[in-house]
């Protein structure tokens, strides 16, 4: 099964799926970078997404490698950059980031990518970004050169979003950006909800259990989290049964 039919089987049958982000600056620490893939695979988390808005080493590859030798999941990648491509995954978020007016990241970096991704083989699912305010500016806000989605304007993520469906995108990314001081608000969560038909994935600032766990109600059908992990590996195991339960 392709991991984009994985998605919308899930949000057909009301499965929320919970997936893993791995910095791949993070998985320069082997030792803690097996002890988190493993543990996602205990947890059963449902994917294992790698990738960040700003790489300062080299070993991209390297770590999705690792993280596919390791693991019994799909790897997905979440690329910031037409470099962050590896044949090693199973497929790309093929990234729009249609809140903003980048054109680079509308879809400059598409076509540079989109040669390497057919090379690859890889799966290639068509993702309309939103990146939200989540507090406090963010690396992704940074490198983007794009204003966030206000959190008190839902109206405005949901056009955004509808948007992207009726162009033909085929999954929607809600994302505060790591690190951020709060995750997407439920109510915006819920007005995207209300308006597509397509998997949202939400991301960004979602550090417990009752948060994700309010985000799956709201009408999230894939959690992401990152930092979280990163700073405590076992709780992955909390995270996920909030979203399973």
């Amino acid at each position: 099964m392709s991991v984009l039919a994985l998605l919308e089987a899930a949000k057909a049958e009301g499965r929320k799926l919970l997936a893993v982000l791995i910095d791949p600056d993070f998985g320069q620490d082997e030792a803690l970078l097996e002890r988190t893939v493993q543990n996602a695979c205990m947890a059963k988390a449902d994917l294992i997404f790698v990738g960040g808005s700003l790489l300062t080493s080299t070993s991209f590859n390297h770590c999705v490698q690792r993280v596919q030798e390791l693991s019994d999941r799909p790897v997905v990648l979440f690329p910031g950059s037409p470099a962050q491509l590896s044949g090693h995954a199973d497929a790309v978020l093929f990234l729009s980031l249609i809140s903003g007016r980048n054109p680079e990241l509308l879809i400059g970096h598409h076509v540079a990518a989109a040669p390497t991704i057919k090379a690859l083989g890889l799966e290639a699912i068509p993702t309309g970004y939103l990146l939200v305010d989540g507090g406090k500016p963010t690396t992704v806000s940074y490198v983007s050169q794009t204003v966030p989605i206000p959190q008190d304007k839902p109206g405005i993520a949901a056009a955004t979003a509808l948007a992207g469906e009726l162009l033909g995108l085929r999954t929607i990314y809600m994302d505060t950006g790591s690190g951020a001081q709060r995750t997407v608000s439920q109510e915006m969560i819920a007005a995207v909800r209300a308006n597509v038909s397509l998997p949202i994935i939400v991301g960004g600032g979602i550090r417990d259990a009752a948060t994700a766990r309010a985000l799956c109600q709201a009408g999230a059908d894939v959690l992401v989290v990152g930092t979280a992990f990163e700073e405590d590996p076992e709780h992955i195991f909390a995270m996920s049964g909030a979203v399973h339960g």
